[in-house]
């Protein structure tokens, strides 16, 4: 089991312990991956006895909660596929997550889920397509956008995995 208790040190050089509710975070595209791929990682980690977070579509829970939740956990899984630029929600979470990565020292294990890893840094393809749809949504904010594009090329720099079509 992945330890629950993880140590900070704040500019003062005091030592704070944080105590994690969840070893594990999951952010998906539930459409994508929630029947597949995620659910059976989700249960994975269950038999290994690790305390993994899923939200499932339904669930009542709202963004701010989740943002808790991924505060919360020691380690975030973030599962990169077709549809995933296409969700706001996904896009705020990996925001958060990568927020927590550096603030909470958070552990951050991206997934590329049949798509490729140049296609989430560079934003192509579906990734290019939906952030492009996002451009024309909040023409007036784009800063919102950039956002996200800044977040889904910091989280390419990070060690990950990726599956392709026929390895699962």
């Amino acid at each position: 089991m992945i330890s629950r208790q993880g140590a900070s040190s704040s500019s003062s050089s005091s030592s704070v312990t944080h105590l994690w509710t969840y070893d594990i975070f999951l952010c998906y595209r539930a459409v994508d991956t929630l029947n597949n791929f995620t659910n059976n990682l989700h249960n994975n980690f269950l038999q290994k006895g690790i305390k993994t977070y899923l939200f499932r579509r339904g669930e009542e829970l709202s963004f701010p909660v989740l943002l808790k939740v991924i505060e919360e956990s020691r380690v975030s899984v973030i599962v990169f596929s077709e549809n995933f630029a296409s969700s706001e929600w996904c896009l705020y979470e990996l925001i958060k997550i990568l927020q927590c990565k550096e603030s909470k020292q958070q552990i951050v294990w991206p997934i590329y889920y049949k798509v490729n890893p140049l296609d989430v840094r560079d934003q192509k393809g579906s990734f290019g397509k939906a952030l492009a749809d996002f451009e024309s949504k909040y023409n007036k904010n784009m800063e919102k956008v950039l956002m996200w594009r800044t977040a889904l090329t910091e989280a390419t720099k990070l060690p990950g995995w990726y599956f392709l079509e026929g390895e699962l």
